[in-house]
C-alpha cells in the first residue's frame, strides 16, 4: 500500500499540473472571448479536480486504486501523443510547378472584363470553358454591391475606400534606381530590412531566388494589360502581415473585408517603401501589391521559407496559419536566401484536418488528397465557386481563414500546441479533436464587434 500511497502523491501532482494548465488555458480563452472553448476547459477542470484531487484523498483500498489506474492512463496517454514520430512524416515536396500562370485566367483579372470589348471576346474564345461559370457570378450583384447579402453602408465603404487608396500607390510600386550603386554589406542591408518592416508591422520575412513559375506569364490587369509580366530580376523579398483575428472570425461578413483591405493597405505600404528604398540603393526593384501583381504571392512566400500551401490553396504560416496577408519586392539585389524550412509537418496537418473544407459556404475546397498539378501535389479550389459566393454575400468570405486551427492567435497556449503538432503526428491527431470539441467541427461567426455597431 505504501506504492499505492506513492502513486497517489503523483496522482496529486499531476492533477495539479492539469488542472493549472486547464485554468490557465481558460484564462485565454476568456480574453480571446472564445467562450465555448473557456465554458469547457472549466468544466473539465472541475471534472480534473474531481478524479485527480479528491477521489485521492479518500481513504479506503478501492478509491487507491482508481488513483493507481488514473495516473496509469494519464501517464500512457501523454507518452503516446507527446512521443516524436516526426520521423515516419512524409518530407514536403522539393519539385517546383512547370510552367507559368497567365494572371488572365485568375478570377480578380476575368471579373474586369467588359462583355462589350475585344478583350472580352478574345479571352472566352481562348477560354470556352470559363464562359458559363463567369456568367453565373456576372449574375449576381457584386463583390461590394449594396445589394449583397452581408451589405453594410460603413464596412463596404470603408474597405472600398480602402481599396481605392491602395491604387494610389502603383506609379511607386517601380521606377528607375539611381544612379549612383551604393556598395552595401548584404547581411547588414539584410537585418536592416527586417527589422525596419517588422517595426512597420510585418510579422515574418524571408529572401529567395526568383525563378519562372514564381512569375505570372501575362499581365491580367491594369495599364500592362497583356504584356509579359516576367522581370529581370533575381532576388525576392516576401513578407506577411497578420489580419485581426477579432474582425475575421465575424467571416462572411463586412468587417472580414474591411479588415482584408486594411492588411492589403499594410503590406502595400511597406513593399512600396522597401522598393524605393532599393531603388535609392541603386538597384531595381518592384513592389507587388494588391491588384498590381507580376509574381504569384503563395509561391514566392513558400520558397522564401515563410510557410506551406495548404489545402485552401492559401499561405500556411507556422505563427498563424493563412491569417496573413503577403507582401513581395523583386530587385536585382542578391542578398542573403534564407535557409529552407521544413513545414512538412503543416502539409501532414492539412491532409487530415479538412476543416476548412467542412465549414465553406461554396464548397470550393476540396476534402480530397493532394493531386498533382503543373508537376506537383498540391490542393486546387474551385476558384469559380468560391468568387461567385463573393459575389453573392458582397465580402471575400474568410471563413476557411476564421476557422483553420492554426489561425489561433500567436500566444504562448496556441504555440506549444503548434509546437507539439510539429512534433508528432499523433497529437496531430488529437490536437484535432480537441479543437472541435472546445472550438467547434463548424464554429458559428462571431457576432460584429460593438465598437462597429454601437456608435453614436
Amino acid at each position: 500500500m505504501e506504492n499505492l500511497s506513492t502513486i497517489s502523491v503523483l496522482q496529486l501532482i499531476t492533477g495539479t499540473l492539469l488542472i493549472i494548465i486547464l485554468i490557465f488555458s481558460t484564462v485565454v480563452s476568456v480574453k480571446e472571448k472564445e467562450w465555448r472553448a473557456a465554458t469547457r476547459l472549466f468544466t473539465l477542470s472541475l471534472v480534473i479536480s474531481l478524479l485527480y484531487i479528491i477521489i485521492p484523498l479518500i481513504p479506503g483500498d478501492v478509491f487507491q486504486w482508481i488513483s493507481f489506474g488514473l495516473f496509469v492512463i494519464t501517464t500512457l496517454f501523454a507518452l503516446v501523443i507527446l512521443l516524436p514520430t516526426r520521423f515516419f512524416e512524409k518530407k514536403a515536396d522539393k519539385i517546383n510547378p512547370k510552367g507559368q500562370i497567365s494572371e488572365k485566367t485568375v478570377m480578380f483579372s476575368r471579373r474586369l472584363l467588359d462583355p462589350d470589348t475585344d478583350r472580352y471576346k478574345d479571352y472566352y474564345k481562348t477560354h470556352p470553358e470559363h464562359e458559363e461559370l463567369d456568367l453565373n457570378f456576372r449574375s449576381k450583384p457584386g463583390l461590394l454591391d449594396d445589394n449583397t447579402a452581408f451589405y453594410d453602408p460603413l464596412t463596404f465603404t470603408a474597405s472600398n475606400a480602402i481599396f481605392e487608396s491602395i491604387t494610389a500607390f502603383y506609379p511607386n510600386v517601380d521606377g528607375e534606381p539611381a544612379a549612383d550603386k551604393r556598395n552595401i554589406d548584404p547581411d547588414r542591408l539584410l537585418q536592416f530590412i527586417e527589422r525596419w518592416i517588422k517595426k512597420d508591422g510585418a510579422i515574418s520575412m524571408g529572401v529567395t531566388e526568383t525563378h519562372d513559375y514564381h512569375w505570372y506569364s501575362v499581365v491580367g490587369r491594369g495599364k500592362d494589360f497583356g504584356k509579359e509580366a516576367q522581370l529581370p530580376h533575381t532576388h525576392a523579398i516576401a513578407f506577411t502581415v497578420e489580419m485581426d483575428k477579432e474582425l475575421m472570425d465575424t467571416a462572411p461578413q463586412g468587417p472580414t473585408v474591411m479588415e482584408s483591405a486594411r492588411q492589403y493597405m499594410k503590406a502595400a505600404v511597406i513593399a512600396t517603401d522597401l522598393a524605393m528604398f532599393l531603388r535609392k540603393l541603386g538597384y531595381n526593384a518592384r513592389a507587388h501589391i494588391d491588384g498590381n501583381y507580376r509574381v504569384v504571392c503563395p509561391l514566392v512566400a513558400k520558397d522564401a521559407g515563410l510557410g506551406e500551401i495548404g489545402r485552401m490553396g492559401l499561405l500556411m504560416t507556422p505563427e498563424l496559419g493563412p491569417r496573413v496577408r503577403i507582401g513581395v519586392v523583386t530587385t536585382d539585389l542578391a542578398l542573403p536566401v534564407s535557409k529552407a524550412v521544413d513545414h512538412s509537418h503543416m502539409i501532414s496537418f492539412c491532409r487530415i484536418c479538412k476543416k476548412c473544407a467542412d465549414v465553406c459556404p461554396s464548397r470550393a475546397i476540396s476534402f480530397d488528397d493532394r493531386e498533382e498539378i503543373d508537376g506537383v501535389r498540391r490542393w486546387q479550389i474551385r476558384q469559380e465557386a468560391c468568387f461567385t459566393y463573393w459575389c453573392i454575400v458582397g465580402t471575400d468570405c474568410g471563413k476557411c481563414i476564421s476557422d483553420c486551427p492554426y489561425s489561433h492567435p500567436d500566444n504562448l497556449f496556441h504555440n506549444v500546441i503548434r509546437a507539439l503538432i510539429k512534433n508528432s503526428i499523433i497529437f496531430q491527431h488529437f490536437a484535432l479533436k480537441m479543437d472541435d470539441f472546445f472550438y467547434g467541427r463548424k464554429p458559428k461567426s462571431a457576432p460584429v464587434p460593438d465598437w462597429l455597431t454601437h456608435i453614436k
